[in-house]
């Protein structure tokens, strides 16, 4: 019997994230009196460290290791660098607010932060199905967690309860949906699977079945209608910091996963998961944005914006192969990955707007909270309406333009109609992002003390909201990384 050591530099970066986890572990045990400050800084150091690894290992060049299992190329890449970002961002928001809660200023939420994103990293990278998986249960398992940290909150631990039960069984879905998939096409091998599909080596009956089940558990991990219940109740239970983490960087590593299943492993049956996203679209985009409307809580409307958000994400994935027609992929594709990074990025200053005006004792997740915030600090009232505009997508800041991209890809798509439906729901949105605005200038503010916080959060919030407006100025450069990623890591474009 004869053992081959895989190539482990394409995995380079995973295994330094891993290494470093466990030795924050360690170090965590010895440490008492600067645990905190320790952890925060090897964690720092350890996203910066993959961050150079990452870069150092990009090739533009798409590499299989593990058997295939495991797949390096450009959009992992970035989408890599991309996460290492965001939760830096995240860890740099969050520390203020970890600090004035003792439950939670704990090392574990660290190192949960730490195994989630190597869970991320892993979904980003998957050549298989089951990598896959493994990827999205180490993610799930971590945000578990860090939802139920606050012990001494029974919204938290309703929140994570709801979470782990619903997961559970979304997880049970997808796996199963695997398991059919197989037994239709005898390998779990993505590349393979979109060989034998292409060779018509499969009894399609079974894989139409595999694939609802596949496709039910993907809008589960999205947060899509009508697998979206968990949502509301989890942003809202959940410490706000948790919360910031889990709306934002795990919507890169779902995008990625829905590359590589359908885009990658399962084109051939674009035909009918195609229709499939198309209605778990527009239900997400009428239902997110109408229920956002009745909200009173800044965490909870976020949450429903989120759903419609990822339906518009749905409808660019929906737009990439028509009438099995891969032209439109491209286009669509890129657009996609567009939306998905400037939804991050303008999900990430919201609610790092949310925890710089929280302090001990005192959450400012109601919308009340935000009367008058021009008359306590004028500069963190711009950053936030900048934000809100970009996220409800007016002109010219970023969130536009992504928007505009998915609706020309849905339009060269010949799906008139949906664009259609997908503005007037979108001017329906708009309503909740302008209501915080007009809180903001024109009502009296409830509580008129200073806001206090950190410089690093000041000058992060300042970067964020600056960003939407600069990036919405020249968006080009953004889009154009996202089209060489796609290019140079889509199989269907050759």
């Amino acid at each position: 019997m004869q053992f081959v050591l895989p190539d482990l530099r394409p995995a380079a970066a995973e295994l330094f994230v891993l290494a470093m986890s466990c030795l924050i572990l360690i170090v965590d045990l010895f440490v008492k009196d600067l645990r905190r400050t320790a952890v925060f800084a090897l964690t720092i150091l350890t996203l910066l460290g993959a961050a150079f690894v990452t870069w150092a290992g990009a090739s533009g060049e798409v590499v299989y290791t593990f058997s295939n299992m495991y797949v390096h190329d450009f959009m992992a890449d970035v989408l890599k660098l991309l996460l290492y970002l965001t939760v830096i961002v995240v860890l740099f928001y969050a520390r203020a607010y970890l600090l004035a809660r003792p439950l939670l200023g704990r090392s574990e939420f660290y190192t949960l932060t730490l195994f989630a994103t190597l869970g991320m990293m892993v979904m980003i990278s998957a050549g298989h199905f089951l990598t896959i998986y493994l990827g999205i249960e180490l993610l799930s398992l971590s945000l578990y967690a860090m939802v139920a940290l606050d012990r001494d909150s029974p919204t938290a631990a309703e929140a994570a309860m709801k979470y782990l039960v619903l997961g559970a069984l979304a997880s049970g879905l997808l796996l199963y949906g695997m398991s059919m998939v197989y037994g239709a096409v005898g390998s779990l091998e993505i590349a393979e699977v979109a060989e034998r599909l292409q060779a018509g080596q499969a009894n399609h009956t079974i894989l139409v079945f595999g694939l609802v089940f596949l496709v039910a558990g993907i809008a589960f991990k999205l947060g899509v209608v009508p697998f979206h219940m968990w949502i509301p109740d989890v942003y809202h239970g959940a410490p706000t910091a948790v919360t910031l983490f889990l709306g934002t960087a795990p919507k890169l590593a779902a995008f990625a996963i829905v590359i590589r299943m359908l885009a990658n492993g399962l084109i051939v049956l674009s035909h009918d998961w195609q229709m499939m996203l198309i209605l778990l679209a527009v239900l997400s985009i009428g239902i997110g944005n109408i229920a956002a409307i009745a909200q009173h809580n800044m965490k909870r409307m976020l949450a429903y914006s989120a759903i419609a958000h990822m339906g518009f994400l749905l409808l660019a994935l929906a737009s990439g192969v028509v009438g099995g027609d891969a032209r439109y992929a491209l286009n669509a594709y890129s657009s996609a990955m567009f939306y998905i990074v400037v939804y991050v990025l303008s999900s990430a200053g919201t609610f790092g707007m949310i925890l710089l005006l929280s302090r001990a004792g005192f959450e400012a997740d109601n919308i009340d909270d935000y009367k008058g915030l021009n008359r306590r600090n004028p500069w963190f009232a711009a950053m936030l309406m900048m934000l809100m505009f970009s996220m409800a997508g007016i002109p010219f800041f970023v969130g536009f333009f992504a928007k505009f991209a998915v609706l020309q890809a849905v339009v060269a798509a010949g799906y008139l109609w949906l664009a259609i439906v997908a503005v007037l729901l979108s001017v329906v949105g708009a309503f909740y992002y302008l209501r915080i605005v007009k809180l903001m200038y024109f009502d009296a503010p409830a509580d008129a003390s200073p806001i206090h916080a950190p410089l690093e959060v000041k000058l992060l919030i300042s970067l964020n909201g600056l960003a939407v407006a600069v990036l919405g100025l020249f968006p080009d450069i953004l889009m154009w990384f996202c089209l060489l990623a796609v290019r140079l890591s889509l199989t269907i474009l050759g």
